[in-house]
């Protein structure tokens, strides 16, 4: 069995974080007393993201084994990952209308529409980042990293798109503005006048 599936197996047994309480890590913190110094251990609750995360890992690898057949992570694919990524979208909550309903392209409809609920694309986007980071964490191999596949670099930019259009929403980025920048020169010069008018 390759490592990453050895890693994989052992993290899917977890129980869902959501139905226990924060994970604490020990972290080694050392303490001088006297000349000498002394190890000891303080927990560090994990962060949001983390613990997001893990859910994250731990659904992906409950989706793999209810698989026909069922998968193993070194055989996953982005055609894999893509298979989930529409799987999830039956529990999505971002009403995306169809180009026949009369809403289609309005931010703010006035009133219901019989279209599908999906999840959105930023979700999506944010989902696929924990994956792609936390099977680099459980050994895989940046390279053979299913999460960071053209092809789901390719749907979600088509999903960003179709969703864009059928919400009314522009994701063109925004240009950062610079903060205007002081002239150094003129600096020196007013200090220099103003000491010069205190000295009349």
């Amino acid at each position: 069995m390759d490592s990453v599936d050895q890693n994989f197996e052992n993290s899917s047994n977890i129980p869902n974080p959501m139905n226990s309480p924060p994970l604490t890590i020990p972290t080694a913190t050392t303490t001088v007393v006297g000349g000498s110094s002394s190890a000891s251990t303080s927990p560090t609750t994990l962060s949001r993201y983390e613990n997001q995360k893990r859910r994250d890992w731990n659904t992906f690898g409950q989706y793999l084994r209810n698989h026909r057949p069922p998968l193993s992570l070194s055989r996953c694919s982005g055609a894999h990952v893509l298979e989930f990524l529409r799987y999830l979208d039956q529990f999505g909550k971002t009403k995306v209308h169809t180009q026949l309903c009369p809403f289609f392209g309005h931010p703010n409809p006035p009133a219901p529409c019989p279209c599908p609920l999906r999840q959105a694309w930023g979700s999506l986007d944010a989902l696929i980042g924990r994956l792609r980071a936390a099977f680099e964490e459980h050994g895989g191999r940046p390279e053979a990293n299913p999460f960071g596949a053209r092809a789901v670099r390719l749907y979600l930019r088509e999903v960003r798109d179709s969703q864009a259009k059928a919400r009314g929403i522009s994701y063109e980025k925004k240009k950062r503005k610079r903060p205007p920048q002081q002239n150094q020169n003129s600096q020196p010069a007013a200090a220099a006048s103003n000491n010069a008018s205190a000295s009349q």
